[in-house]
């Protein structure tokens, strides 16, 4: 059976906010779905960025066997940390999982498709909202003939 440590997060991530104990139980039943044995999670510090615990974590994947996320929007957010610390984990022949997206990354092939989400993420955050059309429309109403 695979052992995995926990990681989760004391802080929002990427506009999302969720308690300690739903992020624990999402984790803990993905490696029951799984067949993992789960070691408790680590919980990152709260400081803006932080990856402390997350590098911890991965110091002692001798121990283990992969990483299990609750997201895979608690990887670094700079894009070079997050691909260094992607690489890494494959190449200490490990793997890690995100709960919520229900991904797996076991492969160097892998590494792209969670770049592509994490930008396609980045960008939805720089779109308009239904809001911003509808305050945008009072600024410059339509034309009626």
């Amino acid at each position: 059976m695979k052992k995995i440590r926990g990681y989760m997060f004391s802080r929002s991530f990427m506009g999302e906010r969720v308690p300690q104990h739903i992020q624990n139980q999402v984790i803990r039943n993905y490696c029951l779905q799984n067949n993992y044995h789960y070691l408790l999670s680590a919980v990152e510090y709260s400081m803006e960025n932080s990856i402390l615990i997350l590098n911890q974590i991965f110091n002692e994947t001798k121990n283990l066997d992969g990483i299990g996320f609750y997201s895979l929007f608690q990887l670094p957010e700079i894009d070079s940390e997050r691909s260094k610390f992607l690489r890494k984990i494959l190449k200490k022949k490990k793997f890690a999982f995100f709960a919520v997206e229900n991904i797996i990354l076991s492969s160097f092939r892998d590494i792209e498709r969670i770049e592509n989400i994490w930008f396609i993420k980045k960008i939805l955050n720089t779109c308009l909202t239904k809001e911003d059309f509808k305050y945008h429309g009072k600024i410059f109403p339509s034309k009626k003939s």
